[in-house]
């Protein structure tokens, strides 16, 4: 039988179209397929949540707040990780949030649909702290950057579908820390960073493993910032004694722009990204979740509160 991806034929199928007209394209897990036949029961990779956020660990805890991204209100206790404290900033598949230990190596896995707390799903190269970022492909999940004994440059990648160690894929192009993570569908992002404020955004490529390039640069110079992620558009959120949202372009490289302002000042607060809206929870300042629009520049509104104020919590979305 016949499978269609993406408008596509799989490569090799006895009946894939051979006239002039079509194309090869490449998928993102790096396939080769045919365009040009239409269907529509494909469900493209699509990293923004349009039900629910989740933030998870912080600090000293290892709760895993849930709050709705339909309707405003405080979040509510979704579930535990299997260890307490700081964290990466989360990856999403389509079912399951994931969260590197800061400090440690243990990737938890948990479930968005069914309450049950997170389990050891996996374990980075080697331990890393200071808030590595996280990006996440259809597929697998990756880690950049964070604090070995100094910055860090790894970008570690592991499964969405089976347990297993995580693997080396390749080097940021520069060192660093506190640094923020976006998602396009193509390609992962790396921004910011260091106690000397990078505003450096690297790109690497979900297809094939390598080394990151240099993409642009932010707005401003920041670490301790949050990172989310539009169709089009990486964003940033707050950053050391910072309210600053800046924006930029995932397929223009050019210098990222100021969108808004958060309510507060606020360093490490966690990102979560909706199909319409980004969201900065929690922080350095407190509890509230701020939400602001991908689609206007201005500044963002209070959305709701977490259970306790925490920062450096890793955030996913459904």
């Amino acid at each position: 039988m016949t499978r269609k991806i993406n408008n596509s034929y799989e490569l090799g199928q006895s009946n894939a179209p051979t006239d002039g007209g079509d194309m090869l394209k490449t998928r993102g897990d790096g396939t080769l397929v045919w365009e040009g036949v239409a269907d529509t029961t494909f469900v493209p990779f699509h990293f923004a949540g349009s039900n629910y956020g989740f933030c998870a660990g912080g600090d000293s805890v290892n709760v895993i707040d849930r709050f709705s991204l339909a309707s405003s209100g405080d979040a509510t206790d979704w579930a535990d990780l299997s260890f307490s404290g700081a964290t990466s900033k989360g990856n999403s598949s389509s079912d399951y949030g994931f969260v590197a230990q800061n400090d440690g190596s243990i990737i938890d896995r948990f479930s968005f649909t069914s309450q049950t707390n997170g389990t050891d799903w996996s374990t980075l190269t080697v331990s890393r702290g200071s808030n590595p970022a996280s990006q996440s492909s259809t597929t697998h999940g990756y880690t950049s950057g964070g604090y070995v004994g100094g910055g860090s440059n790894v970008i570690d990648k592991f499964s969405f579908s089976s347990t297993g160690n995580a693997t080396d894929v390749g080097n940021l192009t520069v060192s660093r820390w506190y640094l923020a993570g976006h998602t396009s569908t193509d390609y992962g992002y790396s921004s910011g960073g260091n106690q000397t404020a990078l505003n450096t955004i690297d790109r690497f490529s979900f297809s094939s493993d390598g080394d990151a390039t240099d993409w642009a640069d932010l707005w401003t110079g920041e670490n301790s910032l949050a990172g989310l992620s539009s169709s089009t558009d990486g964003f940033t959120a707050g950053g050391e004694s910072s309210n600053v949202i800046s924006k930029f372009s995932f397929s223009s490289q050019s210098t990222g722009t100021d969108w808004g302002d958060l309510l507060v000042s606020k360093h490490t607060p966690a990102g979560i990204s909706a199909t319409d809206d980004g969201y900065a929870a929690g922080g350095s300042s407190g509890n509230t979740i701020d939400k602001f629009s991908f689609s206007s520049s201005g500044n963002s509104t209070d959305w709701g509160d977490l259970l306790n104020d925490r920062h450096n919590m890793a955030g996913t979305q459904y």
